[in-house]
């Protein structure tokens, strides 16, 4: 559900339910004050205003958003994931007011600044007070109304908003249009699905809510029952079945956009199709599109979706019918990785018509005897298919999309049938279903169904997206015949390669019985697997190389690490230099295949203790390949680094006395800042007393934010944490690439701040920036590189004294025709007026000794002169204009 796990609060008393026949009033509680919005890359303004709405005994912190221009227009409700708030919807509602939209966000119960107790999406709290957003708006001067108490609005959402959206829909016939992303259609079947609870993801939830006491009280109780008995009962899936969209889907009756995330444990595909199926069926036109994220992380493929979304209102709101909307049915493809940044490739495939997960389905032969597994006492060791949360920094989640496989099934816990090698590649689109037939020594049996694709070679199997089917088999002691639906995917099987169904007796994510037991499994039938023949992808296929550039990588990243002894003997360390943190003396680095371009030809300085350092190069300047040839992930062609005396290679043991901080650091989401950091240290194998935890958190400033989860950070607070993280250890020699980059002016001070602090206590600071007036106020020394050359390396009141510009410091402001006869005087190029005075830039041959008697002459009241360069035009000196 976008799960964000939050700091428990105090809990409150808790509200009063809502009457769905008597309107609650909406009172204002503050009157919004009325505020100005810029992006960045737009500069059509919009208005935006803050509002507490007070209904029913909670409050609701509102934000309200609209184009600058006067008018009427449709209106959008942008609702949040759980855990989370109205803030991270802002740029989104920013963007939707540019394109003439009238947005309102809000924190829902129990999150950000509301009030009142956390119901899961309660039609007579969540959901009734969608309604009463919408009675808001439809008094609003910006909206346009259908009717009078009626505004044309759409409602979207990720995750527990996604539900909302739904929901409301189902409940409050006023919305035209919905957009829901990555949620769920029945949070039964998705918490407990086939009667197995999904322990570890609802864990999640209830600590991303704060706790269980900052639940609805039933809602606590429930949860508390079925985790300590590990099985749910009919009272929780009723339950929790009446607070999912499913209980109204015929009323669903409004165009609807359903996203879903291929990689996501919590809420899979087969929680989208249901919905499809359920709004198609009342008439409503809607669209499907299955992108390369998801809950378990991997690429959300926000800006293509937020654009989509925006199309979609545009036709169902504003009524632009030739609006394209997009295709009944698409969905991402991953196929290689990029070769610039190893990120995953992705090509968009669609259809027409939506398929559905059981199109045109092809039977494959299996072949296995009846086998025994194991269910363990206490269900320990469990079987691994997800990690659940722990993939959304991007690279778990991408793991087998790229065929490196994640999956641990253990000896003896597992029966496994495998088919025949494919003659032909073969594309499965949907849910694979398989009947097998299962007896148990205790009455019940819970087993785990997932489907492999297994090379030619025998090697480690690969599941696609980390997805298991659960289920739940009660008579089983008799013997019983089960038809397994296995977890919907799109993966392509290689010719050769072979699919191996597996049912294991545990899952790392799932509550299985504690008391051992035996199952036997056979099969039953061939295994069915869907291949939907109308989707197809839109671009053309990739070039052979991407596929086998991952393996030709490893074998090469193999036999370098075989080799690098007998090829290359380390120099040994220089005593001279023990206590200089940096020397670079003579570096060069050709590009490939090149034997006279060089990215670095030739660069030579030294860093000091206590320094911080700019380094500064327009782009191609050779700053990157230079700081990785510092953190020793390549190699240099010629010359050397020494770190405090010694050579640096990849893999040399001193870099471990070096930091490094590489912009767009991931973090687990769901854990709290301090939890993310131990895990990284933890993962280093280093001792816990060497990482200086406390030491580098005070560094960094966090504070109390520290306990909360990195969903709830601003982007400044997660740079502060990125920071930390490479101060873990407290390395003498810190290097920080673009770390003020998204940040606006407070939270720049505040990284400035940081760097300002670690540097005082003697240790070293190198930062790359394209920042200038920030490095000017930050840095000690510079390092100016242009076209792989150093150009001037100094002190920074240095390299920006040396100019050729001079402020003049005057009594009284300057008159503008008097500026005009200084800018005429000989020697001078030109003068302009400042606050302070003049800014004069002096010609060749010009001086300070003349210019001042000149003034004296002109009867100018000088207070003060002396030289004025900002760093930018010293670097643009410098560089020639090559920036």
């Amino acid at each position: 559900m976008d799960l964000r796990p939050r700091a428990p609060r105090t809990p409150r008393r808790r509200p009063r339910r809502l009457v769905a026949a008597v309107a609650a009033a909406l009172v204002l509680a503050g009157a919004g004050t009325w505020t100005a919005a810029v992006a960045s890359d737009d500069t059509r303004a919009v208005r935006r205003s803050e509002h507490v709405l007070a209904v029913d005994g909670a409050r609701l912190d509102t934000s309200y958003v609209t184009p600058a221009d006067t008018g009427r227009h449709p209106a959008v409700l942008l609702a949040h994931g759980f855990g989370g708030s109205k803030d991270d919807m802002r740029r989104q509602a920013e963007d939707l007011a540019r394109s003439g939209y009238a947005v309102l966000t809000w924190s829902a119960r129990g999150f950000g600044r509301s009030t009142g107790k956390i119901g899961l999406n309660d039609p007579q709290a969540e959901v009734a007070d969608v309604s009463r957003l919408l009675d808001w708006l439809a008094k609003r001067p910006e909206v346009r109304l259908d009717r009078t108490g009626d505004p044309r609005v759409g409602v979207a959402g990720g995750s527990y908003g996604g539900a909302v959206a739904l929901l409301a829909a189902g409940h409050d016939r006023r919305i035209d249009a919905i957009a829901p992303a990555i949620t769920y259609w029945n949070l039964a079947d998705a918490l407990l699905p086939n009667g197995v609870f999904k322990k570890l993801w609802a864990g999640v939830f209830v600590n991303t809510g704060g706790g269980c006491a900052r639940f609805q009280p039933e809602l606590c109780r429930m949860y508390e029952r079925v985790a300590a008995s590990g099985t749910p009962d009919p009272a929780a899936r009723a339950l929790l079945t009446r607070r999912s969209p499913s209980a109204v889907g015929d009323r669903v009756k409004v165009p609807t956009l359903l996203v879903q995330g291929q990689t996501d444990s919590l809420f899979p595909l087969d929680q989208a199709d249901a919905a499809a199926r359920a709004i198609r069926a009342n008439g409503a036109p809607v669209a499907v599109d299955w992108i390369a994220g998801g809950h378990d992380g991997g690429d959300m493929e926000t800006a293509r979706i937020e654009a989509r979304t925006r199309a979609w209102f545009d036709r169902y709101l504003k009524g632009d019918k030739d609006t394209d909307t997009g295709p009944a049915f698409r969905i991402t493809r991953t196929g290689g990785v990029d070769s610039t940044d190893g990120t995953a490739r992705l090509r968009g495939a669609s259809a027409d018509g939506y398929p559905g997960l059981r199109d045109h389905p092809r039977a494959l032969a299996l072949t296995g005897p009846a086998q025994r597994v194991a269910n363990p006492a206490g269900a320990t060791p469990p079987g691994v298919s997800a990690l659940p949360g722990l993939g959304a920094s991007g690279g778990l989640a991408r793991l087998s999309a790229l065929g490196v496989g994640l999956s641990v099934d253990f000896p003896g816990q597992y029966a496994r049938f495998d088919s025949a090698p494919l003659t032909r590649d073969l594309r499965i689109t949907g849910t694979p279903t398989a009947t097998v037939h299962i007896t148990s020594t205790r009455d019940d049996a819970v087993l785990f169904g997932k489907v492999y694709d297994v090379g030619p070679d025998g090697g480690r199997p690969v599941l696609p997206a980390q997805l298991v089917t659960p289920f739940r088999v009660t008579g089983a002691k008799a013997g019983k015949d089960v038809t397994v639906t296995l977890p919907a995917i799109d993966h392509e099987v290689r010719k050769g390669h072979r699919l191996r169904l597996v049912l294991a007796s545990t899952d790392l994510g799932y509550a299985s019985p504690a008391a051992p037991a035996t199952y036997t499994v056979s099969l039953k039938s061939d295994l069915s697997v869907p291949t939907a023949p109308e989707v197809t992808t839109a671009a053309a296929p990739l070039p052979a190389w991407v596929w086998w550039l991952p393996a030709a990588g490893a074998a090469a990243a193999l036999a370098l690490l075989l080799t690098a002894r007998r090829r290359t003997a380390a120099p040994a360390p220089d005593p001279d230099l023990a206590e200089v943190p940096l020397v670079i003396e003579g570096l060069s680095k050709r590009y490939a295949k090149s034997t006279d371009r060089y990215a670095v030809r030739d660069l030579s300085f030294r860093v000091d203790k206590g320094q911080i350092l700019g380094l500064l190069g327009p782009n191609g300047a050779g700053k990157t390949t230079t700081l990785r040839m510092l953190m020793g992930l390549i190699r240099p062609d010629d010359g050397e680094i020494r770190v405090f005396g010694h050579a640096v290679r990849p893999g040399a043991s001193v870099l471990s006395r070096v930091g490094a901080f590489v912009e767009g650091a991931g973090f687990l989401p769901h854990l709290s800042g301090r939890e993310n950091l131990e895990l990284y240290w933890r993962a280093t194998g280093r001792p816990p007393e060497d990482a200086h935890l406390d030491e580098a958190l005070e560094i960094a400033g966090l504070g109390d934010a520290l306990a909360r989860a990195v969903r709830t950070y601003s982007q400044g607070m997660r740079q502060r944490l990125a920071i930390a993280q490479a101060m873990l250890g407290l390395p003498d020699l810190l290097i920080l690439d673009e770390p003020t980059n998204g940040l606006d002016p407070p939270q720049i001070r505040e990284m400035r701040e940081v760097m300002i602090r670690y540097a005082a206590g003697g240790r070293t600071v190198i930062v790359s920036s394209h920042l200038l007036a920030e490095v000017e106020q930050t840095c000690t020394h510079l390092v100016v590189m242009d076209r792989g050359r150093l150009v001037r390396a100094g002190e920074v009141r240095d390299i920006v004294g040396s100019g050729d510009t001079l402020l003049v410091g005057t009594a009284r402001p300057v008159e503008e025709p008097v500026a005009e006869k200084v800018a005429a005087l000989p020697g001078v190029a030109s003068a302009v007026r400042t606050d302070d005075g003049l800014l004069v830039r002096l010609a060749p041959g010009g001086t300070a000794e003349r210019l001042v008697a000149e003034l004296v002459r002109l009867e100018l009241p000088v207070a003060s002169i002396g030289p004025h360069r900002r760093l930018e035009d010293a670097f643009l000196t410098l560089i020639g204009g090559s920036a």
